[in-house]
């Protein structure tokens, strides 16, 4: 497996990845809303350029994807789940946290994803959130 940055090229596969995982995983936690402004998120050639994505690959083929602003705060983390529990999300986010030239990340965790981010160190910094249908938990790890 590899871990490198996600090319220009690759990123229409990736971002299909994140789409694929969220609607699995995240999606029954949302509603309508929440959903279509997950999707409108993903779908913004801007929002998608002001963030670096990395990316797991096996053969050639994505199976994880992460994404930060800023190298600090981390905007999308997904694994296909046919991976789960094999590391790769660990081996994605040692990946950033090299990057990160900053004591901390932050992250508005899902609810699917709170016991992750948990997992790796973050805590709560204030109770569930919910915008535009989008619920989620402002978490933040000092990292150095």
């Amino acid at each position: 497996m590899e871990i490198r940055k996600i090319l220009k090229d690759e990123m229409k596969e990736a971002l299909a990845l994140v789409w694929k995982v969220f609607l699995e995983y995240e999606a029954p936690d949302y509603t309508e809303e929440g959903i279509q402004e997950f999707k409108k998120a993903i779908d913004d050639e801007s929002w998608v350029n002001d963030r670096d994505f990395y990316g797991a690959f096996e053969n050639d083929k994505i199976i994880g994807v992460i994404a930060t602003r800023d190298l600090s705060h981390i905007a999308l983390f997904f694994v296909d789940g046919n991976y789960h529990k094999q590391g790769i999300g660990r081996k994605l986010f040692n990946k950033v946290s090299e990057l990160n030239n900053k004591e901390f990340f932050t992250v508005n965790s899902s609810p699917y994803a709170h016991e992750v981010y948990k997992h790796l160190g973050f805590e709560d910094t204030d109770i569930e959130q919910c915008i535009n249908g989008l619920k989620f938990y402002p978490m933040k790890k000092i990292s150095k």
